[in-house]
């Protein structure tokens, strides 16, 4: 069953462009399982206005078209049992008929996985753009062209394309957040919930999966090492979805999710020399799939051109699939499933707190600082690394000259004083000036021992343990 679960912000964001003056044309995009269809019918449904709903599908020319006839005669004649449209041989002819059925009446027009219908006639955005220009916007119409396929959308809003400055307002609908978890795990505890989002992420369909009333590892072997089925063929149907020729995208998403975060450490993994990884690392950027990380402590200036950058993947699925499932799609075949989960389960704990935990801990920070929780209202959130130090979270003001520095433990034990004192000590390299404002902030697990807590408290320290930390992550997101 399909649950709706959070996407207030993309509620309110579609709620404001429907009461906005005039036409509003729409693209909304995001990768496939995420929830655009739930969340564009729950939408419309509310809105209470009349809409006409068309998904598309991976068919011929004349077939779409077909397809798309009949949605509209079911919306204009909805006590026909099988309407039967009559046949069109041209989008001009079929849009002519649309508009004659529309009229002059508020409607909201959704043309679902458009760029399935792209695939069939690639003419179909210069003859929707002709609709825009010359039918709709001078109506009180709402159009929303929605695609799974990030790639070929992204390239709908190119300088080249047809329909380019013709969008009034562009949706990306992205994976739910970690917070979101707890309304699929009502039964798991808070680090259940953290190692099940290193896992899944926030990908509705992939939760949905998950049976709730068992452990993360049953669910993994019942669902993750199967020789068949959605995870199984997901990574493949997932880049093949964004991008055409992926042969180099996935060595290159493979290197990455390895330990490969520089170009030239991607270089010796993918045999790609890496000038030439430059065109893939952006257009993987582009669509979503991985992140550039700068250290925070780089000055907005340099930022852009600086050789220090890092790259790293954003989706958990893709991150936990090429880590332990791929290099041990044999062990699956062979149905040794019970060797597969002694070998993640011996690495998965070091996999979360260097991945999931961190990213969290970051977005905690980011978090407090939108409430004004933090001692200063920071520029950036993010982490720092140079041959002398590495911090988790780093969050800085440059015209203040103040910076908080961070510190995540994932492991089973309640964290000691000696962490609160190497960050405290390796402070000076990492701090831009010697007349800057310095903040500490520690996140653990297990929480704090009694001689930590007196460290903290001597230099000013705030502690985030896990019940704090998820408490105040799931606070923000009800509240919007």
């Amino acid at each position: 069953m399909t649950r709706f679960v959070d996407r207030q912000w993309e509620l309110r964001e579609l709620d404001e462009l429907l009461a906005a003056q005039g036409a509003q044309f729409v693209v909304v995009y995001g990768r496939r399982r995420v929830g655009k269809t739930t969340l564009l019918l729950h939408w419309v449904q509310q809105t209470q206005r009349p809409y006409l709903y068309w998904v598309a599908r991976r068919e011929t020319a004349d077939a779409t078209r077909q397809s798309f006839a009949r949605a509209l005669w079911r919306w204009a004649y909805p006590e026909a049992e099988e309407p039967s449209p009559p046949r069109f041989d041209s989008w001009e002819s079929l849009f002519a008929q649309m508009m004659r059925m529309i009229g002059q009446q508020p409607l909201t027009l959704i043309f679902d996985e458009f760029s399935y219908a792209v695939e069939s006639d690639p003419s179909l955005p210069s003859h929707t753009q002709v609709l825009w220009d010359h039918q709709l916007k001078g109506k009180p119409i709402t159009l929303l062209l929605a695609g799974s396929h990030i790639g070929m959308m992204v390239d709908l809003m190119r300088y080249q394309a047809p329909l380019f400055g013709r969008f009034t307002a562009r949706l990306a609908v992205d994976p739910l957040p970690y917070a979101a978890l707890a309304d699929f795990f009502p039964r798991y505890v808070a680090a259940e919930r953290v190692a099940t989002y290193a896992v899944l992420g926030g990908v509705p369909a992939y939760l949905e999966q998950f049976d709730p009333g068992q452990s993360l590892s049953v669910n993994v072997r019942r669902h993750l090492f199967r020789r068949t089925g959605m995870f199984r063929s997901e990574p493949e149907l997932l880049i093949s979805d964004l991008v055409r020729e992926t042969r180099n995208y996935e060595a290159t998403l493979r290197a990455v999710a390895t330990g490969a975060h520089t170009p030239t450490e991607m270089a010796k993994t993918t045999g790609i020399a890496s000038p030439n990884l430059a065109p893939y690392l952006k257009r993987l950027c582009e669509l979503g799939l991985i992140k550039r990380r700068v250290p925070a402590t780089v000055p907005p200036d340099r930022r852009r051109a600086t050789t220090r950058s890092r790259y790293y993947l954003r989706d958990p699925y893709l991150r936990f699939y090429f880590r332990f499932i791929e290099p041990n799609l044999e062990l699956i075949e062979l149905g040794l499933t019970d060797v597969l989960w002694q070998r993640i389960g011996e690495q998965l704990r070091a996999f979360v707190g260097l991945t999931t935990f961190e990213d969290l801990c970051r977005e905690w920070t980011l978090v407090q600082a939108h409430a004004g929780q933090l001692p200063f209202s920071p520029e950036i959130v993010g982490s720092h690394w140079s041959k002398d130090a590495q911090v988790d979270v780093v969050a800085l003001n440059w015209r203040e000259k103040a910076i908080l520095l961070g510190e995540c433990k994932w492991g089973v034990d309640a964290v000691g004083r000696s962490v609160i004192r190497e960050l405290v000590e390796k402070s000076p390299q990492v701090v831009p000036e010697d007349d800057w404002q310095v903040h500490y902030v520690f996140f653990a697990r297990a929480g704090f021992t009694d001689a930590a807590r007196s460290e903290a408290e001597a230099v000013g320290a705030q502690l985030v343990d896990l019940e704090t930390l998820d408490v105040d992550l799931r606070r923000a997101l009800a509240e919007g």
